[in-house]
């Protein structure tokens, strides 16, 4: 049997899935800084829309309990973008995200989402069991605390889920850095020390 994830990520197999980055969740996230959560899922959404990636974004109760996306992450999607909010604790179970999902035609998702043992993990879990190839974000999540942090890493190892950094998955994508794409991606995912050199090698007409 092939193992799904020995076939490289790329910009026309990909899809991105971001759950729940909203104001009220971010306020109990304690195993990462909320300042850096918000630079990687930001990061991640801006490579992914560099990349051509179709982009789902969902919301639990928006309205009410959780508040709506975080600023910077709703400043980075296209305004036309619909936001999907539902009641479902588990984003797969909602038929419209599971439906924006099927109509990318992709067959690997990239998932981020607070908290990661539950908004990332369930829907990733769940896509994995339905033949897709399940990549979480693991620094483009958050959760409330340490237990939930590594017992939630654990679970998705256990189910087949790859968990990665945001940035490995957008370069993962990129695959040549003589790509056109190449030095605006790299612009995204915010890499200073990428930057860096590519600002010396424009200055000596590289």
């Amino acid at each position: 049997m092939t193992n799904p994830f020995h076939e490289p990520l790329t910009a026309d197999n990909a899809a991105l899935l971001l759950v729940d980055h909203q104001i009220g969740l971010f306020t109990g996230v304690r195993d990462i800084s909320v300042g850096e959560l918000t630079h990687n899922v930001t990061c991640l959404a801006k490579a992914a829309l560099r990349l051509n990636l179709p982009v789902v974004v969902t919301t639990t109760a928006a309205d009410s309990m959780w508040g709506p996306l975080i600023p910077e992450l709703r400043a980075a999607l296209p305004e036309e973008l619909e936001i999907i909010d539902r009641s479902t604790v588990n984003a797969w179970h909602d038929d419209r995200v599971r439906s924006a999902i099927r109509a990318t035609g992709r067959d690997k998702i990239l998932i981020a989402g607070v908290s990661l043992e539950v908004c990332a993990a369930f829907p990733a879990i769940a896509a994995a069991a339905e033949g897709y190839g399940a990549y979480v974000a693991v620094d483009a999540s958050g959760t409330f605390s340490t237990t939930k942090r590594e017992t939630g890493l654990l679970r998705l190892q256990q189910a087949g889920v790859i968990v990665s950094d945001y940035a490995s998955l957008a370069v993962e994508i990129l695959a040549d850095n003589a790509h056109p794409l190449a030095r605006d991606l790299y612009a995204d995912l915010d890499m200073p020390f990428a930057t860096l050199v590519g600002q010396l090698a424009a200055a000596h007409g590289r």
